[in-house]
Protein backbone atom coordinates (compact mmCIF):
# COMPACT_ATOMS: atom_id res chain seq x y z
CA UNK A 1 0.00 0.00 0.00
CA UNK A 2 0.53 3.84 0.30
CA UNK A 3 3.55 4.77 2.01
CA UNK A 4 3.66 8.19 1.49
CA UNK A 5 4.60 10.22 4.41
CA UNK A 6 1.92 13.13 4.52
CA UNK A 7 -1.08 9.98 4.72
CA UNK A 8 -2.07 9.46 8.34
CA UNK A 9 -0.58 6.09 10.28
CA UNK A 10 -4.10 5.32 10.89
CA UNK A 11 -4.73 4.76 7.45
CA UNK A 12 -2.75 2.37 5.88
CA UNK A 13 -4.91 -0.29 4.84
CA UNK A 14 -7.22 1.87 2.94
CA UNK A 15 -7.42 1.98 -0.56
CA UNK A 16 -8.65 5.14 -0.97
CA UNK A 17 -7.98 8.37 0.98
CA UNK A 18 -8.51 12.07 0.73
CA UNK A 19 -5.99 13.89 3.35
CA UNK A 20 -6.53 17.69 3.86
CA UNK A 21 -9.15 17.81 1.24
CA UNK A 22 -10.39 21.45 -0.29
CA UNK A 23 -12.50 22.09 -3.45
CA UNK A 24 -13.45 25.32 -3.67
CA UNK A 25 -15.68 26.96 -6.35
CA UNK A 26 -15.62 31.18 -6.90
CA UNK A 27 -19.43 32.20 -7.40
CA UNK A 28 -19.05 36.10 -7.94
CA UNK A 29 -16.40 37.55 -5.47
CA UNK A 30 -17.13 34.40 -3.00
CA UNK A 31 -15.15 31.86 -2.86
CA UNK A 32 -17.45 28.75 -1.71
CA UNK A 33 -15.90 25.31 -0.59
CA UNK A 34 -17.46 22.51 -1.67
CA UNK A 35 -15.20 20.46 0.34
CA UNK A 36 -13.67 21.94 3.25
CA UNK A 37 -10.58 20.24 4.49
CA UNK A 38 -11.93 17.02 4.29
CA UNK A 39 -9.52 13.75 5.76
CA UNK A 40 -11.41 10.14 5.56
CA UNK A 41 -10.32 6.82 4.00
CA UNK A 42 -11.81 3.74 2.66
CA UNK A 43 -10.95 0.51 3.55
CA UNK A 44 -10.26 -2.53 1.02
CA UNK A 45 -13.01 -4.92 0.80
CA UNK A 46 -15.95 -2.76 2.08
CA UNK A 47 -19.39 -1.21 1.92
CA UNK A 48 -18.71 2.35 2.45
CA UNK A 49 -21.71 5.40 2.06
CA UNK A 50 -21.19 8.74 2.33
CA UNK A 51 -24.18 10.67 3.03
CA UNK A 52 -25.37 14.16 3.71
CA UNK A 53 -27.90 16.36 2.42
CA UNK A 54 -27.73 17.73 -1.01
CA UNK A 55 -24.91 20.25 -1.22
CA UNK A 56 -23.43 18.77 1.82
CA UNK A 57 -20.31 18.13 -0.82
CA UNK A 58 -20.39 14.23 -0.49
CA UNK A 59 -20.82 13.72 -4.88
CA UNK A 60 -17.85 16.34 -5.03
CA UNK A 61 -15.67 13.82 -2.56
CA UNK A 62 -16.57 10.86 -4.63
CA UNK A 63 -15.79 12.78 -7.81
CA UNK A 64 -12.28 13.99 -6.66
CA UNK A 65 -11.17 10.32 -5.17
CA UNK A 66 -12.08 9.01 -8.62
CA UNK A 67 -9.86 11.22 -10.27
CA UNK A 68 -13.63 12.82 -12.12
CA UNK A 69 -12.43 16.14 -10.53
CA UNK A 70 -9.46 17.69 -9.04
CA UNK A 71 -8.42 19.05 -5.78
CA UNK A 72 -7.98 22.54 -5.28
CA UNK A 73 -5.46 22.00 -2.75
CA UNK A 74 -5.26 18.63 -0.64
CA UNK A 75 -4.18 14.86 -1.46
CA UNK A 76 -6.01 12.26 -3.09
CA UNK A 77 -5.07 8.07 -3.00
CA UNK A 78 -6.20 5.80 -4.81
CA UNK A 79 -4.65 2.10 -3.88
CA UNK A 80 -0.70 3.28 -4.32
CA UNK A 81 -1.16 6.66 -6.65
CA UNK A 82 -1.38 9.57 -5.77
CA UNK A 83 -4.05 11.46 -7.83
CA UNK A 84 -2.60 15.53 -7.34
CA UNK A 85 -1.25 17.04 -10.21
CA UNK A 86 -1.70 13.99 -12.71
CA UNK A 87 -2.31 15.02 -15.91
CA UNK A 88 -5.49 14.31 -18.00
CA UNK A 89 -3.84 11.39 -19.88
CA UNK A 90 -2.54 10.02 -16.49
CA UNK A 91 -5.87 10.11 -15.12
CA UNK A 92 -7.72 8.48 -18.01
CA UNK A 93 -5.31 5.57 -17.30
CA UNK A 94 -6.15 5.12 -13.54
CA UNK A 95 -10.15 5.72 -13.86
CA UNK A 96 -9.72 3.07 -17.33
CA UNK A 97 -7.41 0.40 -14.57
CA UNK A 98 -8.50 1.23 -11.64
CA UNK A 99 -12.14 1.85 -11.01
CA UNK A 100 -15.38 0.99 -12.13
CA UNK A 101 -18.46 3.18 -11.78
CA UNK A 102 -22.42 3.01 -11.36
CA UNK A 103 -24.19 6.05 -12.01
CA UNK A 104 -27.68 7.00 -11.09
CA UNK A 105 -28.50 7.18 -14.94
CA UNK A 106 -26.44 3.87 -15.83
CA UNK A 107 -24.36 5.44 -18.70
CA UNK A 108 -25.24 2.52 -21.21
CA UNK A 109 -24.53 2.63 -24.75
CA UNK A 110 -28.18 2.34 -26.35
CA UNK A 111 -26.86 0.92 -29.60
CA UNK A 112 -24.97 -2.00 -28.48
CA UNK A 113 -26.76 -5.09 -26.51
CA UNK A 114 -26.35 -5.56 -22.51
CA UNK A 115 -23.77 -7.73 -23.17
CA UNK A 116 -21.43 -5.92 -25.50
CA UNK A 117 -22.66 -3.08 -22.87
CA UNK A 118 -20.65 -5.51 -20.33
CA UNK A 119 -17.62 -6.34 -21.64
CA UNK A 120 -16.72 -2.76 -23.56
CA UNK A 121 -14.21 -1.37 -20.95
CA UNK A 122 -12.43 -4.62 -20.92
CA UNK A 123 -12.81 -5.02 -24.96
CA UNK A 124 -11.26 -1.70 -25.27
CA UNK A 125 -8.53 -1.77 -23.17
CA UNK A 126 -7.39 -5.23 -24.51
CA UNK A 127 -7.54 -7.10 -21.82
CA UNK A 128 -8.10 -10.63 -21.07
CA UNK A 129 -11.84 -11.56 -20.72
CA UNK A 130 -12.15 -13.58 -17.46
CA UNK A 131 -15.16 -15.25 -18.70
CA UNK A 132 -15.94 -17.28 -15.69
CA UNK A 133 -16.18 -14.37 -13.73
CA UNK A 134 -18.57 -12.39 -16.46
CA UNK A 135 -20.30 -16.04 -16.54
CA UNK A 136 -20.47 -15.84 -12.64
CA UNK A 137 -21.54 -11.71 -12.66
CA UNK A 138 -24.40 -12.67 -15.13
CA UNK A 139 -25.75 -15.24 -12.68
CA UNK A 140 -25.66 -13.63 -9.66
CA UNK A 141 -27.35 -10.59 -11.22
CA UNK A 142 -29.85 -12.36 -12.73
CA UNK A 143 -29.41 -10.77 -16.32
CA UNK A 144 -28.83 -14.33 -18.48
CA UNK A 145 -31.86 -14.29 -20.81
CA UNK A 146 -31.63 -10.19 -21.11
CA UNK A 147 -27.72 -9.97 -22.27
CA UNK A 148 -29.04 -10.11 -26.67
CA UNK A 149 -31.32 -6.93 -25.64
CA UNK A 150 -30.58 -3.20 -25.80
CA UNK A 151 -30.75 -1.01 -23.13
CA UNK A 152 -34.32 0.43 -24.36
CA UNK A 153 -35.65 -2.70 -23.80
CA UNK A 154 -34.77 -2.83 -20.52
CA UNK A 155 -36.16 -1.73 -17.33
CA UNK A 156 -34.12 0.35 -14.82
CA UNK A 157 -33.46 -2.81 -12.48
CA UNK A 158 -32.39 -4.75 -15.46
CA UNK A 159 -29.93 -1.91 -16.71
CA UNK A 160 -28.43 -1.10 -13.55
CA UNK A 161 -27.57 -4.77 -13.28
CA UNK A 162 -25.89 -4.09 -16.36
CA UNK A 163 -24.01 -1.19 -15.37
CA UNK A 164 -22.95 -2.88 -12.24
CA UNK A 165 -21.77 -6.22 -14.31
CA UNK A 166 -19.92 -3.75 -16.68
CA UNK A 167 -18.48 -2.11 -13.30
CA UNK A 168 -17.36 -5.39 -11.22
CA UNK A 169 -16.17 -7.57 -14.85
CA UNK A 170 -12.36 -5.56 -14.53
CA UNK A 171 -12.44 -6.54 -10.58
CA UNK A 172 -11.23 -2.54 -10.48
CA UNK A 173 -9.37 -1.34 -7.04
CA UNK A 174 -12.73 0.61 -6.55
CA UNK A 175 -16.10 0.55 -7.23
CA UNK A 176 -17.88 4.47 -6.74
CA UNK A 177 -21.60 3.88 -7.55
CA UNK A 178 -23.23 7.72 -7.09
CA UNK A 179 -26.79 7.88 -6.53
CA UNK A 180 -27.28 4.15 -8.07
CA UNK A 181 -30.66 3.61 -6.59
CA UNK A 182 -32.08 7.10 -7.46
CA UNK A 183 -33.75 5.83 -11.17
CA UNK A 184 -35.87 3.37 -9.19
CA UNK A 185 -38.52 2.14 -7.94
CA UNK A 186 -38.30 0.59 -4.03
CA UNK A 187 -38.25 -3.22 -4.75
CA UNK A 188 -35.41 -2.72 -7.87
CA UNK A 189 -33.24 -0.40 -5.80
CA UNK A 190 -33.33 -2.52 -3.18
CA UNK A 191 -32.03 -5.63 -5.29
CA UNK A 192 -29.18 -3.05 -6.75
CA UNK A 193 -27.73 -2.56 -3.21
CA UNK A 194 -28.12 -5.90 -1.78
CA UNK A 195 -26.04 -6.68 -5.27
CA UNK A 196 -23.60 -3.98 -3.94
CA UNK A 197 -23.59 -5.93 -0.94
CA UNK A 198 -22.80 -8.98 -2.00
CA UNK A 199 -19.80 -8.14 -4.43
CA UNK A 200 -17.80 -6.74 -1.17
CA UNK A 201 -19.20 -10.10 0.84
CA UNK A 202 -18.68 -12.62 -2.09
CA UNK A 203 -15.90 -11.18 -4.64
CA UNK A 204 -14.05 -8.55 -1.99
CA UNK A 205 -14.64 -5.74 -3.90
CA UNK A 206 -14.25 -2.81 -2.13
CA UNK A 207 -17.65 0.03 -2.78
CA UNK A 208 -17.98 3.64 -2.19
CA UNK A 209 -21.61 4.69 -2.70
CA UNK A 210 -22.94 8.37 -2.65
CA UNK A 211 -27.02 8.79 -1.64
CA UNK A 212 -29.17 11.23 0.19
CA UNK A 213 -31.23 7.84 1.60
CA UNK A 214 -31.14 6.47 4.68
CA UNK A 215 -32.26 3.50 3.68
CA UNK A 216 -30.04 2.80 0.96
CA UNK A 217 -26.90 4.34 3.22
CA UNK A 218 -28.29 1.42 5.97
CA UNK A 219 -27.52 -0.99 3.77
CA UNK A 220 -23.50 -0.18 3.99
CA UNK A 221 -20.44 -1.51 6.28
CA UNK A 222 -19.84 1.86 7.42
CA UNK A 223 -21.15 5.39 6.64
CA UNK A 224 -19.39 8.79 6.21
CA UNK A 225 -21.54 11.59 6.64
CA UNK A 226 -20.98 15.24 5.03
CA UNK A 227 -22.45 18.23 5.92
CA UNK A 228 -21.25 22.05 4.42
CA UNK A 229 -18.22 20.39 3.14
CA UNK A 230 -16.98 18.51 6.26
CA UNK A 231 -17.38 15.34 7.38
CA UNK A 232 -19.52 15.65 11.00
CA UNK A 233 -19.83 11.80 11.78
CA UNK A 234 -18.78 8.31 10.72
CA UNK A 235 -20.98 5.42 11.85
CA UNK A 236 -19.35 2.09 12.11
CA UNK A 237 -21.47 -1.02 11.25
CA UNK A 238 -24.44 0.84 11.02
CA UNK A 239 -28.18 0.16 10.35
CA UNK A 240 -30.99 2.08 9.01
CA UNK A 241 -31.76 4.12 12.66
CA UNK A 242 -27.99 4.61 12.79
CA UNK A 243 -27.88 6.34 9.52
CA UNK A 244 -31.13 8.21 10.56
CA UNK A 245 -29.88 9.37 14.21
CA UNK A 246 -26.25 10.27 11.67
CA UNK A 247 -28.20 12.21 9.32
CA UNK A 248 -30.63 14.50 11.59
CA UNK A 249 -27.72 16.76 12.80
CA UNK A 250 -26.58 17.29 9.06
CA UNK A 251 -30.08 18.10 8.02
CA UNK A 252 -30.23 20.40 11.05
CA UNK A 253 -26.62 22.22 9.96
CA UNK A 254 -27.95 23.06 6.84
Amino acid sequence: MDTTEDIPARMPEHIATAVDLVKAYQQGPAQVRALDSVTVGFARARFTAIAGPSGSGKSTLLHCLAGLDSATSGQVTLGETELTGLSDRELTRVRRDKVGFVFQSFNLLPQLTALENIVLPVTLTGRHLNGDLLDHLVGVLGIGDRLSHRPAELSGGQQQRVALARALLARPVVVFADEPTGNLDSQSGAEVLDLLRRSVRDLGQTVVMVTHDPRAAGYADRVVVLADGRVVDDVDGADGGDVMRALQPAGRAR
